[in-house]
């Protein structure tokens, strides 16, 4: 029994010491310590693309969601932080955008309808507040500066809105003019006739802004000001003096380029009673050197160029005027449009349009023409070039007809009884005739006219007995 005693021993103490060897083969070597590792890392590989997209997630979710949470908070107490007593915040709001563009001396108007509307809003419902004594509000218009938008877009305090109100220069009007102070009702009202004295261009941002704010204070309710977009605001005088792309035949001469109203070029004209692009364009085509003679050494050649290039812009009906004088047998004629311009010749009742005439045929169309405003109870209108052309097999008949004797109106006047030409009726026109050439060029009224002399007619083989008047800028043509 001491043996086996002594046997169990022994082994225990074996099992509890263990030789060197068995210690060594315990211990992990760098083989395996790298085996290791490098499992771990293709691991972290494997997971890595599929982890990261969900954790990314939820940690998104998780930050809007308290980003949401806070923010309510903070609007649910921004009131009772800076206002503890206040029970709610409205605002005041801009219902359409301004009309533009904007110009001193004129009444300032909304988009979408004439009138300006400023309503009462609660800021967190955002529906217009029609009940309380807000309400009724007492609400005053102001200018502000055109860069005005608050620290953070629409967050500013009382104070920056005041030190942003624009005032008139010194020595001027006040900015606005009109009634800039409106009474609420039902939580809207209506911006009355108001307009600037001034233009923006002073100004740091050479623009301004409307502002709205409420004159009334109200316990326990902060009501915030209102501002509209910024906007540039010009001088009237600028848009009346604004020269016109392209002008018209009845706009005043002084639109056209180089030609500045009330200007020394504008008075030489007036002078002549040459008061409209009409009446320039005319001359222009009539008698050019006598147009140029006019203007006088002041106007440069560049000038020059540069005035007529703007008035020929004017765009002209495609009316045609043909006459034909006594001495071609009613076979040759000139035809010229509305402004004496010339635009072909008849010739042995053919026309011919001038992209095809010499120099020399021009010539004897544009003499032509200055015999037709003397006789201009023997030209013949026609709508467009067309007509003219589809009539022209027939022009010899038809011309015959031109001495047929007048008639009596019931007022005692006189006109020529239409004609027919080529199975069209053409009213042959007459001096009073409101919707051609003849309502600017009447032949026989001189009184009150200057005379000047026609240049370089000679040998059209015409004597001119009488005198070719121009009502609407009184200058007459004699001989």
């Amino acid at each position: 029994m001491s043996q086996k005693r002594h046997q169990e021993d022994g082994k225990g103490r074996s099992e509890g010491t263990g030789s060197p060897e068995d210690k060594r083969r315990r211990l992990p070597t760098f083989h395996n310590a790298v085996l290791e590792m490098m499992k771990l890392n293709t691991v972290q590989h494997l997971l890595e693309p599929i982890l990261e997209p969900l954790i990314r997630k939820v940690v998104k979710e998780e930050v809007e969601l308290a980003l949401r949470k806070h923010l309510t908070n903070m609007k649910q107490n921004c009131g009772k932080e800076t206002h503890p007593s206040e029970s709610r915040i409205l605002k005041l709001q801009f219902l359409n955008n301004l009309s533009l563009p904007v110009f001193t001396g004129a009444r300032i108007e909304g988009e979408e309808c004439s009138t300006i509307q400023v309503a009462l809003v609660d800021c967190f419902t955002g529906h217009v507040v029609k009940s309380g004594p807000e309400s009724s509000a007492k609400v005053e218009i102001v200018v502000l500066e055109g860069d005005f938008d608050g620290d953070e877009g629409d967050n500013w305090t009382l104070e920056e809105f005041k030190n942003n109100i624009v005032r008139e220069r010194e020595g001027k009007k006040p900015l606005l003019t009109g009634d800039a102070v409106l009474n609420f009702k039902d939580g809207v009202g209506l911006v009355g006739e108001i307009s600037f004295t001034d233009n923006s261009s002073w100004t740091r941002s050479r623009r301004f802004r409307l502002g709205a704010r409420v004159l009334d204070k109200f316990d326990g309710t902060r009501i915030k000001e209102a501002k509209t977009e910024s906007f540039i605001v010009r001088d009237h005088r600028g848009e009346l003096y604004k020269k016109h792309h392209p002008p018209s035949l009845l706009d005043e001469v002084w639109r056209l380029e180089k030609i500045g109203k009330d200007g020394a070029f504008h008075k030489r004209l007036s002078r002549e009673n040459i008061n409209t692009v009409k009446d320039f364009l005319t001359l222009l085509f009539i008698d050019s050197s006598r147009l140029r003679n006019i203007l006088g050494t002041g106007m440069s050649a560049k000038m020059w160029e540069v005035t007529v290039e703007h008035a020929q812009t004017c765009i002209l009906d495609k009316r045609m005027y043909l006459y034909c004088p006594p001495s071609s047998q009613q076979r040759t004629g000139v035809v010229f449009n509305i402004v004496g311009q010339v635009m072909g010749l008849l010739l042995e009742c053919e026309f011919i349009p001038i992209s095809k005439l010499s120099e020399a045929q021009k010539a004897d169309g544009q003499k032509l023409v200055i015999s037709a405003f003397e006789h201009w109870e023997e030209v013949i209108p026609f709508d467009d070039e067309a007509s003219l052309r589809g009539a022209s097999s027939n022009f010899t008949s038809a011309l015959h007809t031109s001495t047929s004797p007048r008639a009596d109106d019931p007022d005692g006047s006189k006109f020529l009884a239409s004609q027919k030409v080529g199975g069209f009726d053409y009213p042959h026109p007459s001096v009073s005739s409101p919707d051609i050439i003849s309502s600017i060029y009447s032949v026989g009224s001189t009184s009150g006219l200057d005379d000047y002399p026609l240049h370089n007619i000679d040998g059209l083989g015409l004597r001119y007995d009488q005198t070719l008047s121009f009502p609407e800028h009184n200058f007459r043509i004699t001989s």
